[in-house]
């Protein structure tokens, strides 16, 4: 007898578990089986917060965001932010004579890019001549996005910063008229 005949006699003899064809056709589907078990179980337990529940409802208040913006451009605010520590100071100019922009408080929203659980709400309260002072609570270090507005909220101000800040932050409106 041939020494292949044996090898041939051999592999027939050995149990179905053994056998390399069967692991080669079954490593495949296995392996996808797996992968949808743990992709089906990530987005059931997952929360994603970027996505807004009632959109058509945000769709609608665009037009009254577009006002606050463009009268935030028509005043020709703009906003200094300086942070020392956890405390965060406010400068509120105005390029407008006789515009009286001077609210008793300012409220800033600080909004993480990726985790909406992270965002915060500061009210930043008068110190005197545009000046305005609020304390952080916990590190807002990295990317935020910004929105400035007074107590009435019928102006805004949104920007974009990166804390923390050294040498400060400047916010101007987005004047929706010009682009």
């Amino acid at each position: 007898m041939s020494e292949t005949a044996n090898f041939e006699e051999y592999e027939a003899s050995r149990p179905w578990f053994r056998q390399p064809w069967f692991w080669f056709l079954v490593l495949f589907p296995a392996a996808s089986i797996t992968y949808c078990i743990v992709a089906i179980t990530l987005s059931m337990t997952t929360y994603t917060s970027m996505v807004v529940d009632d959109y058509s409802k945000e769709g609608l208040g665009i037009n009254q965001s577009m006002a606050r913006d463009a009268l935030a451009a028509e005043l020709g605010l703009e906003a200094r932010i300086q942070q020392t520590g956890r405390s965060l100071d406010v400068t509120l100019l105005s390029d407008k004579t006789g515009s009286e922009v001077a609210p008793d408080y300012l409220v800033l929203q600080l909004f993480h890019p990726t985790m909406g659980d992270h965002d915060r709400v500061i009210q930043l309260n008068a110190t005197g001549n545009g000046h305005y002072r609020g304390q952080v609570a916990g590190k807002i270090d990295g990317r935020w996005y910004l929105d400035i507005s007074g107590p009435s909220a019928d102006w805004r101000i949104k920007g974009e910063g990166h804390f923390p800040a050294d040498s400060g932050i400047v916010m101007r409106p987005n004047d929706p008229e010009r682009g």
